[in-house]
């Protein structure tokens, strides 16, 4: 056996112990050197341990300690669940009103409620508009009417209006209409699903001249809840219901608050802004026709509206929080 056999045996048997030394945390030795190693030439040392070690070399004995798994090695740790993004809530951020897009209901050949004396819903209801118009302009409000005439125009056409105009606020006005005679009051609606058969029947009647295709419709639906609109149009109901009921008690005692509700009338699915639709009165009930037949109690109505949409506003410019110091 030459000079350099017997070296190389001895080197494994060195750095086999050294291995099982490190196994069971003993101190490393220090290997004794001859000068013979230099026959071996620089580097050889260093090269021993990764060429000649073979698994079976350096197999721990069964009763040595199991030697820690390096944090590296350890199995990837699942990525942690995040939870679903939660929609962003607009009451955050003071949005404001500079354009509201008014819509006189019904016209031309819808002719909408008609009372006794040939008092027509049509009439009334761009009466109201163009009141309204006035006074929010003279709070620096834009107003877009849908029709500024007796014109027919299919509920389609309107919303299309509506998002031309690039709104920020949608008011479609109607007068109501109640089989019983007694029923009066006022009412504001919001998009959205109901249960009651008398709201089905009559959001029927509205949505008959709608003027959209099969298609479109269902296009429309589809859309319906997918944003914010729904949360916002609830608080410009609530803001106009709150102004309307208010201001005709003063002068119509028997005034009932019908509240805010949701109906599924089309005049508000199409639009692409916060969008209501207000019952400024009954035209059904006797004392309430006489009422709007007088110009003073359009007047107070369109003023009740123009408050409600200013108190809307008001409410979304001042609805996001201060941070502390400012």
């Amino acid at each position: 056996m030459t000079d350099i056999d017997r070296v190389k045996r001895r080197l494994l048997r060195e750095a086999v112990q050294e291995n099982l030394d490190t196994m069971r945390g003993l101190p490393r030795r220090v290997l004794r050197r001859r000068r013979r190693f230099a026959l071996l030439g620089p580097g050889w040392l260093v090269l021993v341990p990764a060429a000649l070690l073979g698994p079976s070399l350096v197999q721990p004995p069964a009763d040595a300690p199991a030697a820690p798994v390096p944090a590296a090695a350890a199995a990837p740790a699942s990525p942690p669940v995040l939870p679903a993004p939660r929609p962003i809530d607009p009451a955050v951020f003071p949005l404001a009103v500079r354009r509201v897009v008014v819509d006189p209901g019904h016209g031309g050949a819808s002719r909408g409620g008609i009372a006794p004396r040939g008092l027509l819903e049509k009439d009334l209801t761009l009466d109201i508009a163009e009141r309204l118009e006035r006074l929010l302009e003279a709070q620096a409000i834009d107003v877009v009417l849908t029709r500024r005439g007796d014109d027919s125009m299919a509920l389609g056409e309107r919303t299309a209006a509506a998002n031309a105009a690039s709104g920020d606020l949608f008011l479609s006005i109607h007068v109501n209409w109640f089989a019983s005679r007694a029923s009066r009051g006022v009412e504001t609606y919001y998009l959205g699903p109901t249960d009651d058969p008398e709201l089905v029947e009559r959001a029927a009647v509205e949505n008959r001249d709608s003027g959209y295709s099969m298609a479109e419709f269902r296009r429309l639906l589809e859309g319906v809840y997918a944003d914010v609109r729904q949360a916002e149009s609830r608080r410009l109901a609530e803001a106009v219901q709150g102004e309307l009921h208010r201001s005709l008690l003063a002068v119509n005692p028997a005034m009932e608050d019908r509240g805010v509700k949701t109906a599924p009338f089309l005049v508000l699915v199409g639009t692409e802004m916060p969008a209501v639709l207000a019952e400024v009165s009954c035209l059904s009930n006797e004392q309430e026709a006489a009422l709007l037949r007088q110009a003073d109690y359009r007047q107070r109505i369109a003023a009740a509206l123009a408050a409600g949409v200013h108190a809307y506003a008001r409410a979304r410019q001042e609805s996001a929080p201060l941070a502390k110091g400012t």
